[in-house]
C-alpha cells in the first residue's frame, strides 16, 4: 500500500538534492530496518501458533500466539517453526511494496522504503507501505505505480500457495471447528480442489506456507478494492479520472453490503470512509494505452480471484 503525497507542491531545489544526498539517505534505513525486525518478531510468533496447531492435527489456536513471544526470548528452537509462515509473508509483502518502489524509482517519483507494521494480533502484521513524497504528474505513471505492487506481491504467493496446499492434509472439520473460521478466495479452492479433489475446504488443514498466501491473498485483495488512494484506487482513477470518485462511493456501499457476510468488510468500510475517497487530482488527461487496459483487467482479475466474502470469522 502507498502513501500518496500528491497534494505536496515541488520542494526547493535544494531540498531536493538534500533527499538525494545518499548518506543522508542511508541515515534512514534504521528506521525501516527497526520495523521489519519488529514485524519478523510478531510474524513469526504468530507462525509459531500456526505451526503448532497445525502438526498437531488441531484447529488454530489463538491463546499458543502469546506464549511464543517468551519462547522466542527464550531462544526455544521450536518457535522457529513459525518462520515457515513469517518468512513467506515478509516476502510477499516486501515483494508488493518494492514493486512501488521500484516503479517510483522508474519513474523519478521520490518514495521512501518500506515501512513495515507489525502487530501482536492475527497475521502478526498490519502489512507494510511506502510514502510517495513528490507529485505525479501523468496518469501513466500513476498507473505504473499503482499496479505493480498488487502485481509483484501476487507473483511472489503462487508458489508458497502451491507447496503449501501440496504439504496440507484431510482432517474432517478441522476448518471450521476453531474459534476462528477464515474464508477461502477462489484461487485457493480451485488449487485445493487440484490437490484434494472432492474434498470440503472446511476439512483441509493448511500448512503454514498456505496460510502465508491466505494471508498474501487477503492482503492483493484489499489493496485492489477500487477506493480512495488505494492501489486499486490509483488504477481506477489512471483509468476514469474523476468518475473515480462516484466508483469509490458505490463500493464503499457495496462494503457495507458484504458485511451481511462478514463484519469484517464493515470495519474495512469504516476505514475506508475515514481516510477518505478522495484522490488527489492528475491533471493529464492522456488515457491509457492498450496494454495497460489489458494490465487493469488482469488486476481486476486478480481481485476477484483474491477475494473472499468471509475472511474472518468467528465462532
Amino acid at each position: 500500500m502507498s502513501e500518496s503525497g500528491y497534494f505536496r507542491p515541488l520542494p526547493p531545489l535544494n531540498q531536493i538534492r538534500e533527499a538525494e544526498d545518499p548518506a543522508r539517505w542511508h541515515r534512514r534505513w534504521w528506521v525501516n530496518g527497526l520495523l521489519l525486525l519488529f514485524t519478523l518478531v510478531t510474524t513469526t510468533a504468530y507462525g509459531a501458533a500456526v505451526a503448532s496447531s497445525f502438526y498437531a492435527g488441531q484447529p488454530f489456536n489463538a491463546d499458543l500466539i502469546w506464549a511464543g513471544y517468551p519462547l522466542l526470548i527464550q531462544g526455544d528452537t521450536a518457535v522457529l517453526r513459525g518462520l515457515l509462515f513469517s518468512l513467506p509473508l515478509l516476502a510477499i509483502l516486501l515483494a508488493h511494496e518494492l514493486g512501488h518502489y521500484i516503479a517510483c524509482r522508474r519513474s523519478s517519483v521520490d518514495a521512501t522504503l518500506p515501512f513495515f507494521l507489525p502487530s501482536p494480533l492475527l497475521l502478526g502484521t498490519f502489512g507494510a507501505f511506502i510514502r510517495i513524497k513528490s507529485p505525479i504528474f501523468t496518469r501513466r505513471t500513476l498507473f505504473d505505480i499503482g499496479v505493480s505492487g498488487p502485481i509483484a506481491g501476487f507473483v511472489v504467493l503462487l508458489p508458497f500457495l502451491g507447496a503449501g496446499i501440496a504439504q496440507s492434509r484431510v482432517i474432517p472439520h478441522i476448518a471450521t471447528s476453531g474459534d476462528f473460521v477464515f474464508g477461502t478466495p477462489l484461487l485457493m479452492r480451485f488449487v485445493e480442489w487440484l490437490r484434494f479433489p472432492g474434498i470440503p475446504t472446511g476439512d483441509i488443514a493448511l500448512h503454514p506456507f498456505a496460510q502465508a498466501a491466505w494471508a498474501g491473498l487477503l492482503a492483493t485483495a484489499i489493496n485492489l478494492l477500487p477506493v480512495g488512494q488505494l492501489d486499486g484506487g490509483h488504477i481506477l482513477y489512471a483509468l476514469l479520472g474523476r468518475v473515480h470518485k462516484m466508483v469509490s462511493r458505490l463500493f464503499l456501499l457495496l462494503l457495507l453490503a458484504m458485511a451481511y457476510f462478514s463484519l469484517s468488510w464493515l470495519f474495512w468500510a469504516v476505514i475506508l470512509f475515514i481516510l477518505g475517497i478522495r484522490h488527489p487530482l492528475v491533471y493529464d488527461e492522456t488515457p491509457l494505452d492498450a496494454k495497460r487496459r489489458w494490465i487493469a483487467a488482469a488486476a481486476f482479475a486478480i481481485l476477484i480471484i483474491s477475494l473472499s466474502l468471509t475472511p474472518v470469522g468467528m465462532r
